[in-house]
């Protein structure tokens, strides 16, 4: 069964602590934090719930409710869907049966953000599909994870080191549910950190879907150049020009630059040795 049939997320102007007790309790999907405001998720109403957590944390207040279903705050279907020979389906829906045409991906968004059907996620998916079977990619660093698809897609397709990063802790806790229904525990690893501060650790293959707000500080570490290949996405036009400007600055070669919705942009590149 689908467990976000419904929603009933409960927004706070501050960061409440919620007990294990209240954590542990099956309706509780999460929290979503955004620097000095949260988000709380329930997948039925949980009004006596949320006086409790008020009543502990004195100086929080409630400031909305809201009720919608899981595709409304998703902005879009949870339903398999296909890139090249990757099938991605949520657990509750698995198109194929032991199908050797396919790679399946079981993805459970939770409440983070993105089924996986964004543009910019797609073509990243598309570019790291191209490079794995193509050339040799043992290693890749996923800055701003999300629910961990493009991680999980790397190690679907053979990658033996994986590393998922994101600040937001909910998207690691989402991420860290995904690797291990799909068992892949041993390939991929999960944490949280800002993406500015990990540029160093080496890696064939870098891949940073996420806010052009941080994306500027990352092109500028040296650290990039020391990447076997990258893939930049999240970009609009305007933001993906400025990239592109800074990075013909560097001693780098620009393959492709995928928009196919004439919005967001996916750049795929690689260092000049």
């Amino acid at each position: 069964m689908n467990p976000y049939d419904m929603l009933y997320i409960y927004y706070f102007d501050g960061v409440p602590f919620v007990e294990e007790g209240e954590q542990n309790n099956e309706t509780y999907l999460g929290t979503w934090v955004e620097e000095q405001i949260a988000f709380l998720f329930f997948s039925v109403s949980a009004d006596d719930t949320i006086d409790g957590i008020l009543k502990k944390n004195k100086g929080i207040n409630l400031i909305e409710k809201y009720e919608m279903t899981g595709e409304q705050w998703h902005g879009d279907k949870i339903e398999p869907y296909y890139v090249n020979d990757l099938c991605i389906y949520p657990p509750w829906n698995k198109p194929f049966e032991n199908d050797a045409a396919f790679k399946g991906i079981m993805l459970d968004p939770g409440v983070v953000f993105g089924t996986g059907r964004h543009q910019t996620t797609e073509d990243c998916l598309y570019l790291i599909h191209r490079l794995c079977t193509r050339d040799k990619i043992n290693s890749i660093l996923d800055i701003g994870t999300g629910t961990g698809l493009l991680s999980l897609g790397a190690a679907a397709l053979g990658c033996k080191h994986v590393m998922a990063c994101d600040f937001n802790l909910l998207a690691v806790k989402t991420t860290l549910n995904n690797i291990r229904l799909n068992g892949f525990e041993d390939q991929v690893l999960a944490f949280q950190a800002r993406g500015e501060q990990i540029m160093g650790i080496p890696c064939d293959l870098l891949v940073a879907n996420i806010h052009y707000d941080v994306m500027r500080y990352m092109i500028e570490s040296p650290f990039l150049l020391e990447k076997k290949w990258f893939i930049l996405s999240g970009l609009l036009n305007s933001e993906a020009k400025k990239v592109l400007t800074s990075l013909s600055k560097k001693n780098v070669h620009i393959i492709e630059r995928r928009c196919p919705d004439g919005i967001w942009n996916t750049i795929l590149g690689k260092p000049l040795t």
